[in-house]
């Protein structure tokens, strides 16, 4: 039997850093008594994408810029979507080589390292960024 897609919660933030850990709350507070079996894998995607979208598209270099972060369960699937802007000058990259010992650059490769899928798309008004976690 397939299951609708269920909608856990969205939330819309300000596109600043003090917002990092409001989507990593928020997304927690969500999970709480699910009993999801990758809640840490999750919370820390959430952080990587909202920090992606808050550091490299235009919601975080335009005054009033906002975030987007939508979470759902289908099939025992956890999907989380990072909404923003987007940007001209830059698409989500991964990197194939990681300094471990730099201050950045893992947001994406952990995505791939930890999520069962992943990917992005453009949309009218800006950029989706979404990963899946299996074992909901």
């Amino acid at each position: 039997m397939v299951k609708e897609l269920e909608t856990l919660g969205q939330v819309e933030l300000p596109a600043e850093v003090t917002s990092v850990p409001k989507a990593r709350r928020y997304v927690r507070e969500l999970l709480e008594g699910s009993a999801h079996a990758q809640t840490d894998d999750a919370l820390l995607l959430v952080s990587e994408l909202v920090t992606n979208a808050v550091c490299h598209s235009d919601s975080g270099r335009v005054p009033g810029g906002r975030v987007i972060v939508a979470v759902a369960r289908h099939n025992g699937t956890l999907h989380c979507d990072v909404i923003d802007a987007g940007s001209a000058r830059r698409i989500p990259w991964l990197r194939t080589e990681v300094d471990f010992d730099s201050g950045g650059g893992r947001g994406l490769w952990l995505v791939q390292k930890l999520a069962t899928a992943w990917g992005w798309h453009e949309t009218t008004t800006g950029r989706v960024v979404w990963f899946q976690l299996g074992g909901a």
